[in-house]
């Protein structure tokens, strides 16, 4: 036989920013997958609903209200895993502006939560998931949310396109690192998702235009594209498969 299965039965997931959006959504396929989860938000009610559907679909999971940006706060949540096979480092932000205009605040924040937390959180995993005897066969993966604005600029993205080209750059030196022990680390680079963040810049029906316009396959992707994705990279079937970017962006990159 030749097609790998991606079911990842009984490993156990890490999510951040896994209360709404794309975290969300590979929370519950990772569930649907056969995986148990822990997952991250700074919301308790949100925490609470896809937990709910994890659980229906008699999947384990364990949630944490934690700011990510927050190191001391992680470190707490880190104490109470034991044991990790996947983490999908989602937290993530964008406050979009021209590059003349961004606030040192601004662009402080977006950097804090995309790059320095998305670090803390990847180093405290791999270090969790490295104490396994039995890590070099069980294998490991580590899959980044990156976005197509780590390959390409946009208009008003500098500070996001900065972060997102430094989780590419992160991404391919935890790879080398990591290799030896299996545990491999990968980037998804969706284009924009429907959620409810890209949602409030479409309400500009001029950019929601322009994007689409350099889309060639002509629509937007959604939660279950990233999803989907996700689970391939967090499954035996993408076994060959690090220090690369799964790009879902329509074909906006190709031109």
């Amino acid at each position: 036989m030749y097609l790998q299965k991606t079911e990842i039965k009984n490993k156990i997931a890490l999510v951040t920013g896994a209360g709404k959006g794309i975290g969300k959504a590979c929370a519950i396929a990772l569930a649907e997958a056969g995986a148990n989860l822990i997952i991250l938000s700074r919301t308790k009610s949100d925490l609470n609903k896809v937990e709910k559907t994890i659980l229906k679909l008699k999947r384990k999971c364990t949630s944490y209200v934690c700011d990510v940006t927050e190191y001391d706060d992680v470190k707490r949540v880190f104490k109470h895993i034991i044991s990790l096979d996947i983490l999908v480092n989602n937290a993530g932000t964008n406050r979009p502006e021209h590059f003349t205009k961004i606030k040192k605040d601004d662009m402080e924040y977006v950097v804090d939560l995309n790059i320095k937390a998305a670090f803390h959180v990847a180093q405290l995993s791999s270090k969790i998931m490295l104490k396994s005897k039995k890590r070099k066969l069980r294998g490991g993966s580590i899959i980044n949310m990156s976005s197509q604005l780590g390959k390409v600029g946009a208009p008003n993205r500098s500070v996001y396109n900065m972060t997102k080209f430094g989780i590419e750059g992160l991404t391919k030196g935890m790879a080398v690192d990591l290799a030896k022990s299996n545990i491999r680390v990968n980037t998804v680079c969706p284009t924009f998702v429907e959620t409810s963040m890209v949602k409030s810049f479409f309400k500009d029906r001029k950019f929601k235009k322009a994007m689409m316009d350099n889309i060639p396959l002509g629509r937007f992707a959604t939660e279950s594209d990233i999803a989907t994705a996700v689970v391939y990279l967090a499954s035996n079937a993408s076994s060959m498969v690090t220090g690369s970017s799964l790009v879902i962006d329509g074909g906006w990159t190709a031109k």
